[in-house]
């Protein structure tokens, strides 16, 4: 029998070594509420997954699915994850974001 998506956020948590109230302080949720997920009481909304997946770099499709990895580990996967990441964001904040890895790739290249 499979896991349900509540089942693993609580897999997922324990595998960050983290209190339930520790897991929803980084992600800016209540106690209560990750509790609630994690007992079945609540169902996992998309927005929940996606806060989940980009506060701790885990895989959404492990998330909803219980298919690959718990975290993004390969050069693929947090490519995927960075353009997922910026579509979400408004034409200004993705220009803003292009001129800040322009300037980390000017800092790794002067820094070798």
């Amino acid at each position: 029998m499979s896991m349900t998506i509540n089942e693993r956020i609580k897999e997922l948590r324990h595998a960050l070594g983290l209190s339930q109230r520790k897991f929803a302080d980084a992600a800016y949720l209540s106690n209560g509420y990750v509790a609630e997920i994690e007992l079945g009481h609540l169902a996992v909304n998309p927005r929940f997954i996606h806060l989940v997946s980009t506060t701790f770099g885990v895989n959404k499709k492990w998330l909803q699915t219980g298919e690959g990895e718990i975290f993004f580990s390969t050069a693929e996967q947090n490519l995927e994850r960075i353009t997922a990441l910026f579509k979400e964001l408004k034409p200004e904040f993705q220009t803003y974001a292009l001129k800040q890895l322009d300037l980390l790739l000017e800092l790794q290249n002067g820094a070798q």
